[in-house]
This record gives structure tokens, C-alpha cells and sequence, in this order.
């Protein structure tokens, strides 16, 4: 898949000095904000249950999010001479740089074509909203040492009796992936990484929240306020994924969204719409990118 970026052609903008620094000053302290949190809890050796997920699931170093890319098309007036201008996958033409679209598109056209297609089917499915948020609860079904060190809001058993009273249909892959044993088959879906491109739904909070790896993974394709647009989502959806779940996290602040009952499963339901609306925009902005 080849990306146009011809200096002269319709598709290539170019950025004064003043604005792409601008730009890149913004991304910068918005990137900060967003790893502040991370960044002091590695110093000490702390850990937070909710905000570090996105560090560890996901093995991105935080400083890739503060590392600002105009994007495909985009000529930087000034940048000959900065550090960006020696970045992989950037080239020079006269005073400016912009990125080298064509080199990361031959090299990793594999990957942008996955990347296409995923999102694009992903949004063209309808949304399901009958998960609740159970995936979670399937991770610690029947099984005594958790994945979390925070204790269960209910207990083992009632935590279990959950499980075993409502319907389980994940389905998403890399959270099906981490159900104990005895849940794998209470789940009505058998997702897979095979069958992943036609299982993926955009109801699926894992599925909104993967969004930010697959921008990060595009690299310098993406522009900067779009990656951190997905990292902002991931983030929102992620706390909700834990809001949700079977853990007492009321030590950390978070109040928690109890889906073992019918309010509970009304309040998961009305921000997973919210979040779907979310991740189809993004999706609908990355693909545009790529075809």
C-alpha cells in the first residue's frame, strides 16, 4: 500500500517553522500529562492498577507518545537541520523534512493492510452490548490467585455465582485469551487470533482500546493528535474495563459500576454506546489514512 506524498501534489501540505513547532510544543505537554502519572510510579517502584495498564499490555515506551509526527504529506519549512530530520522513515527536500511515507509503506505494507482492513471491518459491523463487562470476572472464575493484586469486591464465591448466572459472550481474543479454565467454555464465542478480522465488533471495549496499538504500530503515519486521541480513549475505556470488574478498587478512588446488577448493566451499557461512538470516529480517521 503506497502513500502519496510528492512534494506539488494535491495531498502535500506544508507547515511554517512557527506552526510545526507549535504543533509539536502541544503534543509534548499533552504527552507528558498523559505519562506523568507512569513515569513518577517507575521512579519509586509503585504500580497503579488502573493507569499503568496501558504500559504493560501494551509494550509501548511512554516516550513514543510524546515523539510528535505531522503525518504522511505534511512538509516541515526548517526541520533540514533538527534531530527529526536523522529520525528513521524521514527525508529531506531543501530546508524541510517530512516523513519518508513511501519507504514505511513498502517496508510495512503487511501491517497497513491488516491495520486497513481490521478497522474498516471493525466499523462496519453493528456493536453488541450484551458482554457487561463479564470478561473480566471470567479471568478470576473458580480460580484463587488473580491477575490483580486488589481484592474481589464480592468475594470468590459470589464473584463466581456471577459468572455462572449470566450469559458470557466475549468476543474479543486477546481478553478471551486470559479466562480460567472452567469460563473458557461458559463463553457462547470461541474468538481467536485466526478468526479475529471477523469477530472483531466495535461494541468491544478491548477493541477500542486496541485502536492506540494499532496508530502506535503506524508509526510516523499517524499524526500526532490523532495517536493521542486513541491513548486519551484507551484510557477512558480502560477504567471503565476495571470500574467493572470483580476487584475492590474503592482504595485507589474508583466507584465501582456493579454489573452483577440491572442498573449496573444499564450504566456499562450507556457508556460502552459512548465509547462505540468514540472508536468508530477514530477508526473512521485512521482508515482514511491508509486508502
Amino acid at each position: 500500500m503506497q502513500l502519496s506524498e510528492q512534494p506539488g501534489t494535491d495531498q502535500t501540505r506544508t507547515l511554517a517553522a512557527t506552526e510545526w513547532r507549535a504543533l509539536e510544543q502541544a503534543h509534548e505537554y499533552r504527552a507528558d500529562n498523559f505519562t506523568r502519572g507512569r513515569r513518577e510510579r517507575a521512579a519509586t517502584g509503585q504500580s497503579h492498577p488502573v493507569d499503568d495498564f496501558l504500559f504493560t499490555y501494551y509494550p509501548f515506551r511512554p516516550g513514543l507518545l510524546r515523539r510528535w509526527h505531522p503525518g504522511a504529506g505534511v512538509l516541515l519549512r526548517g526541520a533540514a537541520n533538527e534531530p527529526r530530520a536523522s529520525w528513521k522513515w524521514y527525508r529531506t527536500t531543501g530546508d524541510a523534512s517530512q516523513v519518508d511515507a513511501a519507504a514505511f509503506s513498502a517496508k510495512n505494507d503487511r501491517v497497513i493492510r491488516f491495520v486497513a482492513s481490521l478497522l474498516s471491518s471493525t466499523r462496519q459491523r453493528p456493536a453488541h452490548f450484551g458482554c457487561f463487562g463479564l470478561h473480566e470476572w471470567a479471568m478470576v472464575y473458580r480460580q484463587g490467585e488473580h491477575r490483580h493484586v486488589a481484592p474481589l469486591r464480592l468475594g470468590q464465591g459470589d464473584t463466581d455465582a456471577v459468572v455462572d448466572g449470566n450469559r458470557i459472550a466475549c468476543s474479543h481474543f486477546d481478553a478471551f485469551r486470559f479466562f480460567t479454565p472452567p469460563a473458557i467454555g461458559l463463553n457462547a464465542l470461541q474468538p481467536s487470533r485466526e478468526n479475529q478480522p471477523a469477530m472483531e465488533q466495535p461494541g468491544c471495549l478491548h477493541a477500542g482500546m486496541d485502536i492506540y496499538k494499532w496508530v502506535i504500530k503506524l508509526g510516523p503515519l499517524i499524526p500526532g493528535e490523532l495517536l493521542l486521541d486513541a491513548f486519551e480513549l484507551a484510557r477512558d475505556i480502560r477504567q471503565l474495563d476495571m470500574e467493572a470488574s470483580p476487584y475492590d478498587l474503592s482504595d485507589w478512588g474508583y466507584t465501582p459500576v456493579a454489573v452483577e446488577t440491572a442498573a449496573g448493566k444499564a450504566e456499562y451499557v450507556r457508556r460502552q454506546r459512548d465509547f462505540t461512538t468514540q472508536s468508530n470516529v477514530l477508526r473512521d480517521q485512521v482508515v482514511a489514512l491508509l486508502v
